[in-house]
Order: structure tokens, then sequence, then C-alpha cells
């Protein structure tokens, strides 16, 4: 698949370059004036830069279902990131309760009996439009063959604010730390069969679900609901249309009734609250494939890089940032690593900010799409701060780096974070 990928990518970047891609409802000047708002000039007449920052404007409250105690959650404008001490523990699945929020707007109360998922475009049989799409309701779907697949969910920005906090770089949208991921057991039908009985055509080229939340109003612009398109070999590979989470219908927040799993994608792939599907013969353009997720910078093409795909790696520990460990006792770190490339072969620990390594025990084996588990033991000597490290090695071969390159919009960071933390010289510890 992987090749197939990249296939997917240069075409459509060639594509995007050449303004052959087909507008979905958004008009050239909006797209001009997204550029203006961001404050980019580019060279291309026939794609815009980078838009404004995907953080919506201040709102009354975060527009989430469920409660957000703070020992779990800290609030981020319409998002809730999960606090990684509050992790610790919980098994290889994130709890429902402890599994990070990312709204575009807010969370829609939606009925299973009243929901209908549409399927139309011209890259189905007989080219239904959207006036007369092929219907299937929720019952439909829960008669279909069905299954089960452990993936993670990951906020494209997720370690956003390390560019910052870590390099220096400026970079735009909401400031993350390594809190915007969660790994679940999804149910669900296979997208594949639920396109081929709504009539795929050997000529659909791209598969865009578009979400029943509200539209997204960017720099001044209503961007309409959010939406994103896959290419047809990933649609039919591996997505599913999932209707249940850890063994439980999905809550409201993360998707209820039926919303879209792609594994290792980021996490704008995976639409919650899924109400249409444009199965098309054509490319398709959407904001969130062009002028977000995205990276643009001085190390990438003026009209930005392909639209992301795959995650990248990273790792963090189930510690709180500025956690106390007394010293002359023994001490058990915990953590996690993930890789949108593979699974994780190896993960290294530094307990003295990067002067030196240990290797941590894995618990779990390499697995696509999902995190491993590690610990490590730490036997602290020396009162005063320090840093934590933790670096993985996924099955590719490839390890976090000490610095990555910047991108303005603050996406995809994979270098090792540093997790301060500080030893004290009396018995008591705060891990």
């Amino acid at each position: 698949m992987r090749s197939d990928e990249s296939t997917y990518d240069r075409h459509r970047l060639a594509q995007w370059l050449a303004g052959e891609a087909r507008a979905d409802g958004v008009s050239r000047r909006d797209l001009l004036r997204l550029a203006a708002a961001a404050g980019v000039v580019t060279t291309l007449a026939t794609l815009p830069g980078p838009a404004a920052a995907a953080t919506p404007a201040a709102a009354p409250g975060p527009g989430i279902v469920k409660p957000l105690p703070p020992e779990l959650f800290t609030i981020r404008g319409t998002n809730a990131e999960t606090n990684w001490a509050g992790l610790r523990g919980t098994g290889f699945h994130t709890p429902v309760d402890r599994f990070f929020v990312r709204n575009h707007t807010s969370t829609p109360v939606l009925d299973r009996d009243t929901w209908t998922l549409k399927l139309w475009g011209s890259g189905l049989r007989g080219a239904p439009d959207a006036t007369r799409p092929v219907e299937f309701d929720y019952h439909d779907l829960r008669r279909m063959p069905s299954v089960t697949i452990n993936a993670f969910v990951e906020c494209a920005g997720n370690g956003r604010s390390y560019f910052t906090s870590q390099q220096g770089d400026t970079v735009a949208g909401t400031a993350w730390t390594l809190g915007a991921i969660g790994t679940a057991r999804w149910r669900g039908v296979p997208l594949s069969h639920v396109l081929h009985r709504a009539g795929l055509s050997r000529n659909a080229v791209d598969v865009q679900p578009r979400g029943l939340d509200d539209d997204y109003v960017s720099g001044g612009v209503n961007l309409g609901r959010v939406r994103r398109p896959l290419p047809v070999a990933k649609a039919v590979d591996d997505v599913i249309l999932a209707f249940e989470m850890n063994g439980e219908p999905l809550p409201y927040d993360h998707g209820y009734p039926v919303r879209v799993i792609v594994p290792s994608w980021v996490g704008i792939s995976n639409i919650k609250w899924v109400g249409d599907i444009e199965v098309a013969d054509q490319a398709l353009y959407s904001p969130w494939n062009t002028d977000f997720y995205k990276l643009f910078g001085s190390a990438y093409p003026a009209g930005g890089s392909a639209p992301l795909t795959r995650q990248t790696l990273k790792s963090a520990f189930e510690t709180a940032p500025g956690a106390t460990f007394a010293a002359g006792t023994r001490h058990r770190l915990t953590g996690r690593s993930w890789s949108g490339n593979g699974g994780i072969r190896r993960v290294e620990v530094s307990t003295d900010d990067g002067v030196t390594w240990q290797r941590a025990r894995l618990h779990d084996r390499p697995r696509a799409a999902a995190w491993s588990r590690w610990s490590a033991d730490w036997h602290p000597d020396t009162p005063g701060p320090t840093a934590l490290l933790a670096r993985a090695t996924d099955t590719t071969g490839r390890t976090q780096p000490v610095r990555t390159t910047p991108n303005t919009q603050g996406y995809l960071f994979d270098a090792v974070v540093r997790h301060p933390v500080s030893v004290t010289a009396g018995s008591r510890s705060r891990p």
C-alpha cells in the first residue's frame, strides 16, 4: 500500500499545482482571502498558500458533551487534550473517559434512528448525485459483516507546542503537547464493503467522507462541513465505518453514531459523525487537504508538500511535567511509543537529559497503527532538576531525531521530547 500512497501523493500534488483538482464549493476569491489572512505570498497563481491557523475564534465553551475533569484533560479551545499522567496503568486501550477530543466546532447530538449515510458521485455506477444518493441507515450497517481493529487516532498537530518550546520555531495552531492521541478497539463495517454495495466504479479515484457537525469558519470564510478525500486504494484497503469503540456504541464526542477510521493516517482523515461520502472519478479538493494538513515553510515547495497521510513517530512518558522523584529509591518509568509507518521495535530512555541511554522493556508486540507500552527502572542518586527523554525506533528502522524540520502550521512533530522532572532528597515522590 505504501507505494500506492506515494504514487497518489505525487499525482495529486501535480494536479493541485496545475489547478486541475475540482473545488468543492469554495471560490477562488475565498481561497485567496484565506491565504491573505495567513500573511502568505505564493508565486503559484493556481494554488493558494497556507490558510490561517485552523483554530476557531474564542467560544463560550468547548462544545464537548462528556465531563472534562482537570486531572484528566487540558481544554484547548474547542478541544480537550489528554493528560498523560492520567493514562498510567489504564491498559492498552485508552478509556473513553480519557480519550482526547478534537472538534472543529462542537459535538452534535445525533439520533441513530434518523441517521442515514449517503453515497453519491461520478465514481459510482450510474453516477447518482447528491439529490438522489445511495442510502444506508444505521440498522443496514449493523446487519453487514463487521470487523474489529486496534488503531490509534492522532491529531496531525500533536506535539505542536514543542516546535516553539524546544526548537524556537514560530508555528500556528492549537498548542498541543503530546496528548492529542488515543488508541481504541474499533468495530465497524469495512468501507470497501459499503462502496461496493453502492456500486463502486472502476473509474473511481477519490472517496470523500463529510461530517455532520456545523460548518467551519476560518478567516471569515465559511468552509462548510469538515471533509477530506482519500485515494480509493486506501479507502478499499483497511478503512472502516466504525459504530463501536472499546466494545460500546460510539460516544457523542467520538463520532456517534458512525465515524470513519483510517488506520495510521493523520486524525483529520478519521471523519466523525459521517453523513455522506462522495465517490469521484477525478481528484477532489477540500480545504483540509490543501490549505490545512500540508507542510508549508522554507524547507518545502512554494505550494506546500503533498497532503499529509501517514502519522509520524513519537514517544511519551506517563508522568506529569515537573513531577518529583525521591533520590535513593527505585522508580518505574512508563510510557508509550507509536508510528504511522509500522510497529515499535525499540525504545530507549534517558534520565539525565540525553547524556546516557538505556533500553526500555516493551510490553506489546510491534503492530501497525497502534502504540506499544514500555517501562524502564530508574534509581536517581543526586537531587536536582533533570529531564527524561524517550526515543523510539519503528520496524522500518526510523528513529526519532533530536530536532525535526519546522513547518508553519506545526504538523508532525517527531523529535525527542524533553520531559522536565526533579529529584528530591526526601522520601516522597509524585510521578
